[in-house]
């Protein structure tokens, strides 16, 4: 898949740990980091753990189940004072809508490039440029037989939230645009976002990614029909007399 596509960093494999004697021997474990930057030391080829501990963000920290949301985020204020929202209400109702984990259930997150996976991951989550994760889209949309995609999103937790708990918990495909947080804090483009889907979806996503790569994409990367546009017009402003009075 990231050979057709020419992906520009690993799709990242997420694992959700239930118990300590589950977490990987001899993998770094993150200390003061936010899951989207996890998530970016695994695109770019890192194995690592986050835990409660070692989670540096609030709110993905309430997403996981790690730590209760702090009252100047469940109430909205922190969000008008980061200028994300004009009003209290408006960020109240973004975090109550949140895809969340039960409390203090889950131990630690393991991250890792797929291609140097030594475990099935429950997650699959990729950031790379929006044309690239259209066929991705595309190709889930042919698994699950043309049914529009309904994607989640609050502009917020892009992610933690919108693409790892939303397709963990909800078992689903989801998309996002991206958020505040993940463009601060990650090397995240400003042409990139990112979406995230369950692991046992993978292989079939594959597949119609082969299928879709045997037309489809070259066909819509060549702009053959925007070469045939501007030939037109071109043809069109060569038969134009100088000479002709307008």
């Amino acid at each position: 898949m990231r050979k057709i596509l020419e992906l520009n960093t690993s799709m990242v494999g997420v694992k959700f740990i239930f118990s300590e004697k589950d977490t990987p021997a001899n993998i770094e474990k993150l200390e003061g980091h936010r899951y989207c930057q996890a998530l970016m030391k695994a695109r770019h080829g890192k194995h690592v753990v986050l835990d409660a501990a070692g989670i540096a963000c609030p709110a993905a920290a309430a997403a996981f189940g790690f730590k209760p949301l702090p009252d100047g985020l469940k109430t909205g204020k922190g969000l008008v004072g980061f200028g994300i929202v004009n009003e209290d209400a408006t960020g109240k109702a973004m975090f109550e809508g949140m895809t969340t984990l039960p409390q203090g259930k889950l131990k630690s997150l393991y991250l890792y490039p797929l291609e140097t996976a030594t475990m099935e991951p429950d997650i699959v989550v990729v950031e790379d440029e929006t044309e690239k994760l259209m066929w991705i889209a595309l190709a889930n949309l042919n698994l699950k037989g043309g049914q529009r995609v309904e994607s989640s999103t609050a502009i917020l937790q892009a992610t933690c939230v919108d693409a790892t708990t939303i397709p963990y918990v909800q078992q689903k495909f989801n998309m996002s645009m991206g958020c505040y947080g993940c463009r601060d804090a990650t090397d995240i483009g400003h042409n990139e976002t990112v979406l995230g889907f369950p692991f046992k979806d993978f292989y079939a996503i594959t597949e119609n990614i082969e299928f879709l790569n045997q037309k489809a994409i070259p066909n819509s990367r060549s702009k053959n029909a925007l070469a045939l546009l501007k030939r037109k017009e071109a043809e069109k402003i060569g038969k134009i007399d100088p000479f002709q009075e307008s």
